[in-house]
């Protein structure tokens, strides 16, 4: 099984997310198109603590911090959608994408054609702030409207009751996880929130 890890935005947790799957799940992790460092690769292989995880190689490793297009331009390349898939394969593999579903990654396509290709099951990150409801929602909306399987919702940062129940509400996507912010993100914090996530999963 595939799961892809999106978000509402840059920033909202998707590393953070990936590792918490990685360990709960003993998944391999892979990051299609890394542009900028450090790496995210390495901040997930620095927070898991199970041995059964394996770090792919990204597609595509690029120096410049900015939208996939964009850093591939400057550094007179051209992501490709039929390069971007796995050297190897794994039965469960958690994937994380770049900033949100409509990060363009060429002139042609976008950052969840990746999971449309790898026929992943979505997991959806909303950092809570204002403006995120209507981020989420609108997120939401473009996934339904490309038919495309949501695991469920992960919420990160300091709780809002009221703006996680509409999001629950509007959307019908189940609550996996919420997520504290925490002053440091160690190994020991991605392992309880693993355990945490196991209890949700089904």
């Amino acid at each position: 099984m595939n799961y892809f890890v999106t978000a509402i935005g840059t920033d909202s947790g998707k590393t953070l997310v990936s590792a918490i799957l990685c360990e709960a799940l003993e998944a391999d992790y892979w990051k299609p198109i890394q542009a900028g460092t450090p790496r995210d690769s390495d901040t997930v292989k620095r927070l898991i603590s199970n041995t059964k995880t394996r770090i792919l190689p990204e597609a595509y490793a690029l120096r410049t911090p900015a939208s996939p297009h964009a850093a591939a331009r400057k550094e007179n390349s051209e992501i490709s959608l039929r390069n971007c898939h796995p050297v190897q394969q794994s039965s469960t593999l958690v994937i994380e994408g770049a900033g949100g579903c409509l990060v363009p990654i060429n002139d042609q396509d976008f950052v969840i054609n990746i999971a449309e290709n790898m026929n992943a099951k979505i997991i959806l990150v909303s950092n809570l702030y204002l403006g995120s409801i209507n981020h989420t929602l609108l997120t939401a909306h473009f996934l339904k409207s490309k038919n495309l399987s949501v695991k469920g919702i992960i919420f990160n940062g300091p709780p809002n009751e009221e703006s996680e129940r509409i999001i629950l509400h509007h959307t019908q996507y189940s609550c996996l996880l919420r997520i504290q912010q925490e002053t440091e993100i160690t190994p020991e914090i991605v392992k309880k929130y693993a355990s945490m996530l196991k209890e949700n999963w089904k």
